[in-house]
């Protein structure tokens, strides 16, 4: 498998209000997170990043972590 086929991705919804805080989820390479994959506690705080773009969180974007 190609290293690139390996990599783990995770959507990012970084803080409006507090640099270098963000909710993190794992995602595939288009950014499309598995809800049912997630614990409860961790689809709720999905859902809430979600609805909180523009107010407490940025955009989220995909990140290739290691």
């Amino acid at each position: 498998m190609p290293e690139a086929a390996e990599a783990r991705h995770q959507l990012r919804f970084p803080s409006l209000l507090h640099e270098g805080v963000a909710f993190a989820f794992p995602c595939d390479e288009r950014g499309c997170v598995d809800l049912d994959a997630l614990t409860d506690s961790a689809r709720n705080q999905y859902l809430y990043a979600r609805a909180m773009v523009g107010r407490e969180v940025a955009a989220p974007r995909v990140v290739v972590t290691s």
